[in-house]
């Protein structure tokens, strides 16, 4: 089955606020726009605005319509990758799909989603109608696990030819230097404050009595209810050893994670954590919980430390456990790099996508998803 016609030389990825904004999202694109020897050209339009400014948000699904008109006008050969998630983002994404199908401009769905099944079940009858035509008229759909994949092929009707899995990737900051004998060990958390992320189970697990009572620090980096997780690191008697410095920028990310030793997530959902793969690619060890697609390739004691969703015990164990054994804590950064290096590749994923939105033919399209 033929998807796209050669002519396509332009990408237009349409994600809820743009790069700076758009959480891992943005980091994902914003990886795939600066990533070298790129055959398309890959353009950014925000369809919300920042998280917080809900007043521009109707303003900005604005913009991306008239986007995607003039688009399919002035450069009838781009190809609009719409980049969906649950509640707001769908209906966003809803509303820029039935605008290409009735201009005939082609568009795929990126599905990026903690919980995508039950977002859809959630819904009335004819929400879900409006969402399985949006699914239906994509020319192809990309999903980040086997999960979703069985999501968008059982619960949305996509044949089964046109959905394939492409995982999160980030690019290779290189290995962080080794933390020295008697340093102290840092602890890294990525993503929005509140209880999905499992901030309330980290900061309980920070004050449990199995944790050591010197020797180790962390940050709490992301957006969300700062104010709130502050007053409460204060009133457990954390604030000489946790901050949390809200959302910061790439350059600031990286070195964060250039410092760490120890990434933790301790999730109650996720699609496939760009978090998780920060963690990887810098040598940290990993700290997370089996949901969306982590459990597909990270292994427990080899790449990282699962631990069950919300056991606060648990999560302060493992925490504990990395934060006293040297060793440990090094091999699992060794073999989780390793990983990242062979599964989640940057040039290995912009070459797949890049093939995928160009193919001509349902051989080349195969080639593609075994590659």
């Amino acid at each position: 089955m033929s998807v796209f016609h050669s002519e396509a030389n332009v990408v237009r990825h349409y994600l809820p606020g743009g790069t700076e904004h758009g959480g891992g999202i943005g980091r994902l694109v914003r990886y795939i726009q600066t990533a070298p020897d790129l055959s398309l050209r890959h353009e950014v339009v925000d369809t919300r605005g920042p998280r917080w400014s809900a007043l521009a948000s109707p303003l900005m699904l604005a913009r991306a319509l008239g986007a995607l008109v003039s688009g399919r006008v002035m450069d009838p050969g781009a190809v609009h990758h719409l980049h969906v998630a649950g509640r707001g983002s769908t209906a966003r994404k809803v509303v820029l799909g039935l605008a290409a199908q009735a201009i005939g401009a082609r568009y795929v769905l990126h599905l990026h989603d903690y919980d995508y099944a039950t977002d859809f079940e959630r819904r009335p009858d004819w929400q879900r109608g409006l969402i399985r035509n949006l699914f239906g008229g994509a020319q192809h759909v990309i999903v980040l696990g086997e999960r979703d994949r069985a999501t968008v092929e059982t619960l949305l009707g996509v044949p089964r030819d046109r959905v394939s899995v492409l995982r999160n990737c980030v690019t290779d900051p290189g290995r962080k230097a080794p933390t020295e004998p008697g340093d102290t060990v840092r602890i890294l958390f990525l993503g929005t404050l509140g209880e999905r992320k499992g901030v309330p189970e980290l900061l309980a697990a920070f004050s449990d009595a199995a944790m050591p009572q010197a020797g180790w620090s962390a940050t709490l980096a992301g957006d969300g209810d700062v104010e709130k997780y502050t007053a409460e690191v204060q009133s457990r008697g954390l604030g000489d050893r946790v901050s949390l410095p809200g959302w910061l920028d790439s350059d600031t990310t990286h070195a964060l994670c250039a410092s760490a030793d120890i990434l933790v997530l301790p999730s109650h959902g996720e699609g496939f954590a760009m978090a998780i793969l920060e963690g990887l690619a810098h040598g940290l060890a990993v700290v997370a919980t089996r949901v969306g697609a982590h459990d597909e390739l990270l292994e427990h004691e080899r790449t990282c430390l699962f631990v069950p969703v919300g056991d606060v015990p648990a999560l302060a164990a493992a925490l504990s456990e990395l934060i006293e054994d040297a060793h440990l804590r090094d091999r699992l950064a060794e073999e989780g790099r390793r990983l990242f290096l062979s599964e989640f590749s940057m040039d290995g994923y912009v070459r797949r996508l890049e093939a995928l939105l160009t193919s001509l033919s349902g051989q080349r399209l195969e080639e593609v998803r075994s590659a």
